[in-house]
């Protein structure tokens, strides 16, 4: 049964990018990633005090954290978007 959900293609459930875009505009992606991020970084923040007890030392933790995530992600979505595996 789970095979083939992963497996079998339904056509009702397939997804398209202007089904898609209806159900979610392009600003809305925009301002969870950036909302989510803003959360990310207030987590390793945190950790970073607790870990290191110096608030100092961790906002320079989690700036550099903001930096190199945003950098990651984007080369893990461009060699994601070269895959041709699930499209």
């Amino acid at each position: 049964m789970i095979t083939d959900q992963l497996i079998i293609k339904n056509e009702k459930q397939q997804s398209t990018y202007t089904k898609d875009s209806a159900s979610e505009s392009p600003k809305r992606s925009i301002a969870k990633s950036i909302s989510w991020r803003i959360v990310g970084t207030m987590d390793t923040i945190l950790i970073s005090w607790i870990v290191t007890g110096t608030l100092s030392l961790a906002f320079s933790i989690g700036l550099v954290e903001l930096v190199t995530k945003m950098v990651l992600y984007f080369f893990h979505e461009r060699i994601w978007n070269s895959i041709k595996w699930g499209k």
